[in-house]
């Protein structure tokens, strides 16, 4: 391994690896508040992706089209015992949205390959809980993806934009900088997370959280409803930090090779 070459590429889940359009969290977050009497958009839900889930509700709760709908509908503002009770009523409906989510996004599983075929380490972040993230990563599994380390905000403490979990997987796979090292994600909080790990930072637009499509109602799109989305979902990521913006994670290979270019000229992230 040269001292240009990337040492580790960390890959979120939902939306990147996974879920075309990361749809899991989205419908089980709808349910739960539309069983709560609030009524939130799938694009106020999506504000906040990439969270933790705890975190998530947090944020929906505070957003000033959500705030006055609680009060309204309570007498009160919200509270972290109702960010408590619409979490303990999500995690179960959350489980029930991984198996049917947990369908690898086309190409991801061959990128894998070819990183591991380079000696690359191959790490995984999420908003998930672990239980959650055991059962989306057996059926990954069954369908040929593992990655060699995933870790949930549980297992450091917090979550993104906390930098800690890509910190953890780099200290575990004993990597001689972050700055050789490429985060993968669809939210601006992925992109936060990798740039405050000093990573390089890729962010996926048309399978992730910024366009929130499932494939076939992307598929129906016009090219220039496709194009108007992805320009939408690229401004949003690269405001967010972003280096580089690409469709999907399958198409990265020639950006972990242009970075690699990068470092050999002396640049870093």
């Amino acid at each position: 391994m040269s001292a240009a070459s990337i040492e580790m590429v960390v890959l979120d889940w939902a939306g990147t690896a996974v879920d075309f359009g990361s749809m899991a969290p989205i419908l089980a977050l709808e349910d739960v508040f539309t069983r709560n009497g609030i009524a939130v958009t799938r694009t106020q839900l999506r504000l906040s992706m990439g969270l933790a889930k705890k975190d998530h509700i947090r944020e929906v709760l505070a957003l000033p089209e959500i705030a006055p709908k609680w009060q309204e509908h309570y007498r009160s503002a919200a509270t972290e015992a109702d960010v408590e009770r619409l979490y303990a009523e999500f995690t179960p409906r959350m489980m029930d949205e991984i198996a049917p989510s947990s369908v690898l996004i086309q190409g991801v599983r061959e990128f894998a390959s070819a990183l591991r075929q380079r000696g690359i380490k191959l790490g995984g972040t999420t908003g998930y809980t672990r239980a959650q993230m055991e059962r989306l990563m057996h059926g990954a599994a069954q369908q040929g993806y593992q990655l060699d380390l995933s870790l949930c905000p549980e297992d450091v403490g917090g979550g993104r934009p906390h930098p800690w979990m890509c910190c953890r997987l780099a200290i575990e796979f004993r990597v001689s900088a972050l700055a050789r090292c490429v985060k993968i994600g669809d939210t601006p909080s992925d992109m936060a997370e990798g740039r405050n790990a000093g990573m390089w930072t890729i962010g996926v637009t048309t399978t992730g959280n910024s366009v929130g499509l499932p494939p076939e109602e992307w598929l129906a799109l016009s090219p220039d409803q496709q194009a108007a989305a992805h320009t939408h979902a690229e401004s949003e990521l690269k405001t967010a930090g972003a280096h580089f913006v690409i469709d999907t994670a399958a198409q990265s290979l020639p950006l972990i090779d242009e970075i690699e270019a990068r470092i050999a000229r002396g640049e870093r992230p």
